[in-house]
């Protein structure tokens, strides 16, 4: 919310309703009542809509909102009483009508569902509020049955806005007069919009000629802090954020100065930028938008004068556009209060099937002929123009090759010509080309002659001809000649001109001259994917069209985004691969932000040992100071300090030496030492004794040399002794420093001795997990990698399949299984369906060693890796969001398919405890329900996925007659009927909510104490009526019906009778009757898409208990770990044991406690 004056709340009020036909444009219309206007949600008039006179992907439905509006949401609805309506669609925004903005959710997602109905109406809220006038709807897809139709409005309120334009020449200069006291905090901000890629936005400076700037070069904004009018290199502070600022589109910029640091905002990102002491005091007494009237001469400094229009422009809270406006004597300048700005109408050559072709000369006499056009692409090569030369039987081409602009004309019988001019050409920055044939001089120039002029003189007379083709040419099969060699264009053009005339492109898009194909017209689509970049570790990043490429040489990461290190987390995995003792990189958190560091990896004893120097691990002799009764050493570590704290905290156990040698002496306790993490505390214990003990190892053991004492070294005898020990208390560790006192006693004599620091033991390694039972798990916080993350562990099994690890949100999963003896399978969803990577191991994996897997998913791709096999990969989708998003508790669970002839039913037998029965069946009502079995107290839980109604899905009695039954009804709503007094009658809770038998995975949580009952399921809340009765008919017509679908995760308190079915299906208690196929209720590839999704049933008679589901896509904040075993993929190995379990997002730790408080990493 730029302008601040609107809440979220607040700013949803509809926009369109009240408008004028005239507000309305399309890009063409059926008929008269089929007409723009037409296009208001829920209306009737005309045809009931808009309707285009094609169904196309070139269409578009345009909405004038009469002024910049903020806009929060989007509905959309079919033509009235039509099977046309949208099933997908992009959306755009403007503030001219030209120049649009594609609208991305998450920066990546650019197409919106639409709607599968006539009449229902679907809605979109905007994660981020835009500002715009106009609104422009372009259909995808649609109802294959139908054509085109819709009715739309759009959300949001007025917004107000200060607003001045600069023209290069004109100004605005404001003074702080006074100026104002230190403050804690201090800010510049404003928005911005430019068509130019270089311009001084803003310079501030003070009396000190300390001086802070704000720059556009190349399309990045640069922030250069300077101290006073020096020029050396020291005396500048610089840093760049944001790209692709020229496009003409309103842009965020905020600086934050505190009193070490500033943070620099540029849209959405934003920089924490460390300042030199130097810098930290901010007194500027001006801020100006116009270099020379700070006092800054322009050619002297090589900077140019901003050229666009500023918004909202507040220095410390100051509206300095209002100032101005109100003609305060602080602001003086010669500005426009409106926002001009020329209209550039772009076209976007999105993809190899691009093109555009027009029409040449028509007069073949001419002699001269010129072609012109600015371009702006990420990629090296492409054909930008080419035409043939009938007459001379020649074709020329005008292409990208490794970022150079060339020519080639091509004529039968004769060597080509060939020029060749500019250099890095796909820098994403806009470049002019010019071709001009005259009088038989060929010249190619490339952004005005600043990037070189190439010339030729060919032996015969080159001109357009009768037809051009820019970015490619047509698909094969056309009428058209054109060949294309080379690569097609992938980018951006303007500013297209023919023999000096300017092409309108909007002309070309109404087809009303010249065709073309896959393209976006009057819009640039460039996108930068290096900004910011997605190569983690100081990776290089770099991009194409349509990717983008990290350089992760010399980083000590690899992948696609640099993420995974290449080293070991600890001298314990280096001697699990085999290796020896010796000096290796330790990577002490993997994907994380602290350097790999060399050490020392002690592997000769059974512990294996890492051992970090410091400066000095030698024994000592303490040399007295003259005037000095202290004696101060320091210790410097080979390690950074994140890297010692990080070694420690993982490590089992950490230890240092600490030898104090004395004759003559009043001994350690005089003295003290420095350690723990960060500058550390002080200590006066010494080694072999317990913190805050005072004393040394012989104190403790009672065996010092004088027993009046509690250090040798305090007995002040004339013959050496020594207090020696070691430190293994991990909070007082690594030793910063020592400090020993009274060293100027006479005749006294110390040396000491501190030993490098020696950790063994890495929790991250032998953090093992044994799954011994059918219900066994590890519960752990949710897996927040949204952007990347990576997973690996240890696990040896007897077991042939199961999971491993699964995490899931609302469409969005992650899961790690075994899914076969010889196969790892990892699978996840980023909002385009399931995705799979699979890697097959060439002996079986259940053969009770300790195998490795490493998983890894990130914006560009999914790998996976089994033991040292060759990595798998997948690419990640090209449009779905980048940010994983799991936010629902998981657990390890068994799922399995029904037929109509499939029955399942679990047995309980009640020696002592007072268990309840629950029985899982579809097409029987459950027999054998033990004696004396009394329904007090459920929690019951299941998936299910099925297309039938009505259907029972469970049934739970007992021989008192008492039940509990979970079923579908005719009209495909849940009902829950129950019985809970055998003397009173059956209660029903029906639901408000149809179509649960759509196919879709839906969870059910039912939790009933004393007299209560609470249900949750399906998407959100609703309530329940109770009804009172004779227990229903129809109950066993339903179970005779059978039940086809899917079941998962059934639970009936702590009873898991579908576990017990699939792993055990012929021992008693479980009986199974028909076929009962193992399943994957989570993934449907007819329905990718399907979501987990609860509601909260209440309303009915009694108290009500609120139930927490097993799966809760909205509040619960879980996963999952560990599991049993079986040959089903929603289940884990039993006797499974899990060691080395990593979870790292964003390249940090994940530090997660399981449910019996046992720590794992």
């Amino acid at each position: 919310d730029r302008s601040g004056q609107w809440s979220v709340v607040s700013c949803f009020l509809p926009l369109v309703s009240n408008l004028l036909p005239l507000s309305f444009r399309s890009s063409s219309q059926l008929s008269g009542s089929h007409g723009p206007g037409f296009a208001k949600l829920n209306r009737r008039e005309g045809a009931g809509g808009w309707s285009p006179l094609s169904s196309d992907r070139y269409q578009w439905l345009e909405v004038d909102l009469g002024g910049r509006t903020q806009i929060t949401a989007v509905s959309t609805q079919g033509r009235y009483g039509s099977s046309d309506w949208l099933t997908a669609y992009l959306l755009m925004f403007s503030d001219t009508g030209h120049n649009w903005k594609q609208h991305r959710q998450e920066d990546s997602i650019g197409a919106f569902p639409g709607n599968s109905n006539a009449d229902s109406v679907v809605q979109h809220k905007l994660q981020h509020p835009v500002i715009t006038r106009y609104v422009r709807l372009i259909p995808l897809d649609w109802n294959p049955n139908g054509r085109i139709g819709l009715r739309l409005e759009t959300y949001g309120c007025p917004y107000n806005s200060d607003v001045v334009s600069l023209d290069g020449q004109s100004s605005l200069l404001y003074r702080l007069s006074p100026r104002p006291k230190q403050m804690t905090k201090e800010s510049i901000s404003l928005i911005f919009k430019t068509l130019k890629n270089s311009g001084t936005l803003l310079h501030a400076e003070g009396q000190s000629a300390h001086s802070l700037t704000l720059e556009l070069e190349k399309g990045k904004l640069l922030l250069l802090l300077r101290q006073g009018r020096s020029s050396s290199p020291d005396s500048h502070h610089l840093v760049s954020l944001g790209s692709l600022l020229d496009d003409q589109h309103w842009h965020h910029v905020a600086v934050e100065h505190h009193s070490t640091h500033l943070n620099l905002t540029v849209d959405k990102s934003t920089l924490w930028v460390q300042i030199p002491p130097t810098f930290t005091h901010w007194d500027h007494s001006q801020v100006c938008f116009c270099l020379s009237r700070c006092g800054i001469p322009l050619q002297s400094h090589l900077l140019k004068n901003f050229h666009g229009c500023l918004e909202n422009l507040v220095y410390n809270g100051v509206n300095l556009v209002d100032l101005a406006k109100q003609k305060d004597q602080r602001v003086t300048g010669n500005v426009t209060f409106s926002c001009a700005e020329p209209v550039f109408v772009a076209m976007t050559f999105t993809g190899p099937q691009s093109f555009l072709w027009l029409p040449g000369v028509t007069e073949l006499s001419s002699t001269a002929t010129s072609v012109g056009l600015q371009f702006r692409t990420w990629n090296k090569a492409g054909l930008l123009l080419t035409f043939n030369l009938p007459k001379q039987g020649a074709v020329v081409w005008l292409y990208l090759s490794r970022a150079r602009l060339h020519l080639q004309i091509l004529k039968s019988g004769r060597a080509p010509l060939e020029l060749s001019a500019g250099s890095a050409l796909n820098d994403g920055q806009w470049h002019s080309v010019e071709l001009i044939s005259r009088q038989g001089h060929l010249t190619v120039s490339v952004d005005e002659g600043e990037g070189a002029t190439a010339h030729a003189s060919p032996p015969f007379l080159v001109t357009t001809g009768s037809q051009l083709f820019f970015g490619g040419c047509p698909a094969e099969g056309s009428s058209q000649d054109c060949m294309n060699p080379f690569k097609a264009f992938q980018g951006c053009m303007r500013l297209l001109t023919v023999d000096n005339q300017p092409v309108d492109l909007i002309m070309v898009q109404q087809r009303l001259m010249g065709n073309y194909s896959n393209l976006q017209i009057d819009m640039c689509g460039i996108i930068d994917r290096c900004s910011p970049s997605h190569c983690e570790h100081g990776g290089s990043c770099s991009q194409s069209w349509s990717t983008f490429h990290c350089n992760c040489s010399s980083t000590g990461y690899s992948g696609a985004t640099c993420h995974s290190s290449i080293f070991e987390q600890s001298c314990e995995a280096y001697k699990h691969k085999g290796n020896m003792s010796g000096y290796y990189y330790i990577d002490v958190d993997g994907s994380g932000h602290i350097r790999p560091q060399l050490i020392y990896c002690d592997m000769t004893e059974d512990k294996t040992w890492m051992v970090i120097q410091h400066n000095n691990t030698d024994l000592t002799t303490v040399r007295p100071s003259p005037g000095k009764n202290q004696h101060m050493a320091h210790f410097e570590y080979t390690a950074e300090e994140k890297q010692l704290a990080a070694v420690i905290g993982q490590s089992e156990h950490c230890e240092q030496e600490l030898t104090y040698h004395c004759r003559k002496s009043h001994g350690p306790l005089p003295s003290w030492w420095v350690g723990g993490p960060g500058a550390g505390q002080v200590q006066t214990y010494w080694g072999g004794a317990p913190p805050g003990s005072q004393q040394c190892s012989c104190g403790l053991q009672e065996n010092c040399v004088d027993p009046k004492h509690y250090c040798n070294c305090d007995a002040d005898r004339t013959e050496w002794a020594n207090d020696s020990g070691l430190l293994t208390h991990k909070e007082t560790l690594p030793v910063r420093s020592l400090v020993l006192g009274d060293v100027q006693r006479p005749g006294s004599e110390s040396a000491y001795r501190v030993g490098p620091l020696r950790c063994h033991g890495d929790e991250n390694v032998w953090n093992a997990a044994f799954f011994d039972k059918e219900t066994s798990y590890l519960h752990f916080p949710t897996f927040h990698g949204e952007l990347s993350a990576d997973i690996s562990f240890l696990f040896k099994t007897t077991s042939s399949s199961g999971i491993f690890l699964e995490n899931l949100g609302i469409k969005d999963f992650i899961r790690i299984e075994l899914s076969s003896s010889t196969e790892v399978l990892f699978s996840f969803d980023v909002g385009n369906g399931p995705l799979e990577v699979r890697v097959k191991a060439g002996s079986p994996l259940n053969d009770n060693r300790w195998h490795r897997i490493r998983a890894e998913r990130n914006v560009k791709e999914a790998s996976l890796r089994l033991d040292e096999l060759p990595t798998a990969t997948q690419e990640a989708p090209a449009d779905g969001h980048i940010h994983l998003q799991l936010n629902s508790q998981l657990f390890i669970e068994v799922s399995a398919s029904f037929k109509s002839g499939t029955a399942v039913s679990y047995t309980i037998k009640e020696p002592v405890s007072n268990e309840l029965n629950r029985s899982s069946s579809s097409s029987a009502l459950p027999s054998s329900i033990s004696s004396d079995m009394t329904l007090r107290a459920e929690n019951v839980s299941l998936s299910f996925r099925t297309s039938q109604s009505p259907a029972l899905l469970l049934y739970v009695g007992s021989y008192h007659r008492e039940y509990l039954a979970l079923l579908l009804n005719k009209h495909d709503m849940l009902e829950v009927r129950y019985r809970l007094d055998s003397s009173k009658d059956v209660e029903i809770l029906r639901s408000k909510v149809r179509n649960l038998a759509n196919g879709q995975l839906h969870a059910v949580t039912i939790s009933r104490l004393a007299d209560a009952v609470s249900v949750v399921s399906e998407v959100k809340s609703f309530s329940f009526s109770p009804d009172s009765g004779e227990l229903d008919p129809e109950l066993s017509q339903l179970a005779s019906l059978g039940f086809t679908g899917c079941l998962s995760a059934v639970l009936f308190n702590s009873i898991s009778p579908l576990k017990a079915a699939l792993l055990h299906p012929v021992p008693s208690p479980v009986i199974v009757t028909g076929p009962l196929v193992q399943s994957i209720c989570g993934s449907n590839s007819a329905n990718p898409y399907a979501a987990e999704t609860t509601h909260h049933l209440s309303g009915q008679s009694g108290s009500v208990g609120r139930g927490q589901p097993l799966v809760n896509a909205i509040r619960s904040d879980s996963a999952l770990i560990g599991g049993t075993a079986a040959a089903t993929f929603f289940t884990v190995t039993l006797d499974l044991l899990l060691a080395e379990i990593a979870l790292r997002a964003w390249g940090k730790w994940a530090d997660c406690t399981t449910n019996d408080g046992a720590k794992a990493i």
